[in-house]
């Protein structure tokens, strides 16, 4: 039984347990809860239960608390031009960079290459990271936290066929006019005149760029994201 199993693991020291219930065996769930356990998380397939059996308050991590957002200022260089958006769901039709929420297990910039794509049929390459937005208490993620970033992208092509279940509308604006514009959302209004500040004065001055590195765990890496490092100091050992 459960409740025996419990004793037994006290018995042997074990400090914590988890325990996943497929979706079609839920009705464990409330067995479960009679000794103790509280859910941790639940996925489409599956709910995670733990229970706490040291002595001290439980160091259990939590499950994950935020989303994350990231969106994709595709600037054409040549002609001062970048690609804006007007979502059809939303009450204020203000202009906005396209983007959307990240895939679990996807890289920050292609999230942005991918949604712009997605959004307005432009294909682009990811060249930096802009700026980054935490908000807490998201009512668009169910009261958790939201993390949005801004990316900058350059564009590989240029003819729009944007997504007309998601926009109302998609073009190229003057950069200038998007950083003047009393028509855009808050954020794209100041990330607008952060990245003409780039682009009259030097992407070094703005740009968030990113290295990769072999993470402590064998076969896994991460991704940086920092200002751009002097090679003078890069090569220090």
């Amino acid at each position: 039984s459960l409740a025996g199993a419990v004793a037994r693991w006290r018995q042997e020291g074990h400090i914590a347990v988890w325990l996943h219930i497929p979706i079609l065996q839920s009705r464990f769930a409330a067995a479960a809860a009679s000794q103790g356990f509280t859910f941790h998380h639940a996925e489409q397939g599956s709910s995670t239960l733990t229970l706490w059996l040291g002595e001290e308050p439980s160091r259990l991590p939590g499950y994950a608390t935020h989303q994350v957002g990231v969106a994709g200022a595709v600037l054409d260089e040549s002609t001062g031009k970048v690609l804006v958006v007007q979502d059809r769901n939303k009450t204020r039709n203000a202009w906005k960079f396209p983007g959307g929420l990240s895939n679990p297990g996807e890289d920050i910039g292609d999230t942005a290459v991918r949604e712009v794509f997605e959004e307005t049929g432009i294909k682009s390459e990811f060249k930096s990271i802009l700026s980054i937005r935490q908000q807490h208490k998201h009512p668009g993620a169910f009261g958790k936290s939201d993390m949005y970033i801004i990316c900058r992208l350059q564009p590989s092509s240029f003819t729009i066929s944007f997504c007309q279940q998601e926009c109302l509308r998609c073009e190229w604006m003057d950069l200038d006019e998007l950083a003047r514009t009393k028509h855009a959302t808050p954020i794209t209004s100041h990330v607008a005149k952060l990245l003409l500040y780039g682009y009259q004065e030097g992407f070094d001055k703005i740009d968030i760029t990113m290295r990769e590195f072999p993470a402590v765990y064998t076969g896994l890496f991460y991704k940086l994201y920092h200002r751009e490092l002097p090679e003078s100091y890069r090569n220090i050992t």
